[in-house]
């Protein structure tokens, strides 16, 4: 059992991205180098999600020595999450590299000090893999250049291709029909048409998953439900209809469609919606803000956020309020409400535009991620921009702040990820899509389309 041991030399990228991490090994013994504690010690401090995690990760570590009563030469036996778990044990390593690097590598560095402490310890316990645990690439690519094993944290990998992702809609069969005609039901109630459907697709349906067919006569519904093995569904509305317009703004595909009808639904409480840029995220998700808030009066403000990457997780000495220091990472916003001000306005001139600039804006609250904590939004529906940039539990942070009456929805395109030791898989927005997808009151879209313009459409193909 004891030969089946490995050695994972922990990187501190890996702590600060998951503060639990050295729980998630297993039976496998845990080193932490003295390098990596001196690296947290330096950046405890301050309001950031590093800075947080990193203080959650020394409190964790306290507990651990607390609880060995000081004794950590042996090692420090780690707890289990569940009783079927073996784990293995905490070691703090301390001692100086003994192992020569390549001349290339003999600056001091903490990458080549953990290089360094993993090849001691393979060659101090030769019967176990000593493997390097950081979720730095180039750091990886060193390593087995040098011939040491060196792996990724993919603990928290939601899947295992991005391309399995849950994409919201599925495509009828040309025999679907033929197939689930015998005991399907319809019925109209309130202008709506229901259908109820049984079978082996019904069953493996999913809540607010759309479905569509290309026959000479199109047809668009949503799952409402799966009830003893059969599946209501609902013809949906035609946002593409001009009489259906929302803001001034109609669906242009079949995706856009899908997504209007989820982000007006109001028994639909969490939305994503993923696609490239030009797709129309933004700018739908905006016209139903203003509708609901405005019109409906089914909110009371719009809130926006979204990660300001490059300055990480500070909005820096900018000078201002905080509306006025995240006014540079909403250039998005700012283009988009000049479509919807210009639907909104055409035929009262410039003073009507400067009016309705002025109330829509009263009604937007930009908002900085660092805030977020603590608070609880009623009646507001918070559009949380380029999640693709957020972890899964600085997602889990903002979901987690909404109030009764509160509709949330994420925004992004996780081909497009701007932090580093995020990727597609461990992406925040990977992560709510894939989990939201069994709750009847959320709902996702996958945009395949472009639509700005001849011209960016062409340059994305061609370019």
């Amino acid at each position: 059992m004891t030969a089946k041991k490995k050695i994972f030399v922990v990187d501190t990228n890996v702590l600060v991205h998951d503060p639990a991490s050295i729980l998630r090994f297993q039976e496998h013994d845990v080193y932490i180098p003295i390098v990596v504690l001196e690296e947290l010690d330096n950046i405890k401090v301050g309001m950031s999600e590093v800075a947080r995690n990193v203080r959650q990760v020394s409190r964790l570590l306290d507990e651990l020595v607390e609880k060995a009563n000081g004794d950590i030469s042996h090692g420090i036996k780690l707890p289990s999450v569940s009783k079927d778990i073996e784990t293995g044990h905490l070691y703090f390593h301390m001692e100086a590299v003994r192992s020569p690097l390549p001349f290339g590598l003999s600056s001091r560095s903490t990458d080549n000090d953990l290089l360094g402490i993993t090849l001691d310890l393979g060659k101090s316990h030769p019967d176990r893999q000593a493997i390097l645990v950081t979720k730095d690439i180039n750091l990886r690519l060193k390593a087995r250049a040098l011939g040491i094993l060196a792996e990724d944290y993919t603990n928290d990998q939601v899947l295992d291709d991005a391309n399995l992702l849950y994409t919201g809609t599925e495509k009828l069969e040309a025999d679907f029909w033929e197939k689930h005609s015998k005991d399907m039901e319809s019925w109209k109630e309130e202008g709506r048409t229901f259908y109820r459907l049984r079978g082996p697709k019904a069953r493996a349906w999913l809540p607010n998953l759309f479905l569509y067919s290309n026959e000479q006569r199109p047809f668009e519904a949503v799952v409402r439900r799966i009830e003893n093995d059969a599946a209501i569904i609902e013809v949906i509305k035609d946002y593409g209809s001009e009489r259906n317009k929302v803001w001034g703004i109609h669906a242009r595909n079949r995706e856009q469609n899908f997504a209007l009808n989820l982000l007006m639904d109001p028994e639909v409480d969490f939305v994503s919606l993923l696609g490239q840029a030009g797709t129309g995220k933004t700018l739908l998700t905006l016209a139903s803000a203003l509708m609901l808030t405005l019109e409906t009066k089914r909110y009371a403000e719009i809130i926006m956020t979204r990660m300001t990457v490059p300055v990480g997780e500070d909005i820096g000495f900018l000078p201002g309020t905080e509306e006025e220091k995240m006014g540079p990472w909403m250039g998005a916003l700012e283009d988009n409400l000049d479509v919807l001000q210009e639907t909104a306005t055409q035929e009262h001139g410039a003073w009507g535009r400067a009016a309705t600039h002025d109330l829509l804006r009263s009604r937007i609250r930009i908002k900085s991620l660092n805030f977020m904590r603590g608070r609880t939004f009623l009646k507001k529906f918070l559009i949380i921009d380029e999640a693709q940039n957020l972890s899964p539990h600085q997602i889990k942070t903002l979901v987690t702040r909404a109030g009764p009456g509160s509709k949330i929805v994420c925004l992004g395109n996780i081909a497009q990820i701007d932090t580093p030791y995020l990727t597609e898989t461990t992406s925040g927005l990977t992560y709510v899509v894939d989990r939201f997808k069994q709750w009847e009151h959320s709902g996702h879209i996958t945009l395949q389309r472009g639509e700005r313009s001849r011209l960016a459409d062409y340059a994305s193909e061609i370019l």
